[in-house]
């Protein structure tokens, strides 16, 4: 066996369909788009946009709408104060310190809570605090600081 002996399975390669080239070769005349209708046209294909229905009146328009999106919202990042004391050798947290961490993203809004229990004292600045996250940092002689 030599490299320019090698070739690949049988059937593994198809050819491309080439229409357009005549009657004789079954695929002239309409080249395969059949008679009139957008999809015969030239680019009737790619100005068909997503959830387009021919002319009926698509499903997102028929369904009913309920319910408000607060456009004012703002999404808090929880963080577990569990989550905190398994950090070795950081005494002091903050939003550039949790990125580098991988627990939060460089520009989210972040929010302690109180689950687990925090063993060292520790500073912590974040956008807000459970109640019991802050009775808890204090406690262990920590500091919750609000940004």
């Amino acid at each position: 066996m030599r490299l320019h002996t090698l070739k690949p399975a049988s059937g593994s390669k198809k050819g491309r369909k080439v229409v357009g080239r005549g009657t004789g070769s079954g695929r002239g005349k309409t080249s395969t788009r059949g008679h009139k209708g957008q999809r015969s046209r030239s680019g009737g294909k790619s100005s068909l946009v997503p959830g387009f229905e021919g002319g009926q009146n698509p499903i997102h328009m028929r369904l009913p709408k309920r319910g408000f999106t607060n456009i004012f919202r703002v999404e808090y990042k929880p963080v577990n104060l569990d989550r905190l004391d398994k950090v070795e050798g950081v005494t002091e947290f903050n939003r550039e310190v949790l990125s580098k961490l991988g627990i939060v993203g460089k520009r989210d809004k972040i929010k302690i809570l109180g689950t687990g229990e925090i063993t060292k004292a520790v500073t912590i600045s974040a956008d807000q605090f459970s109640k019991t996250a802050k009775e808890k940092i204090e406690k262990a002689g920590g500091k919750a600081l609000e940004i």
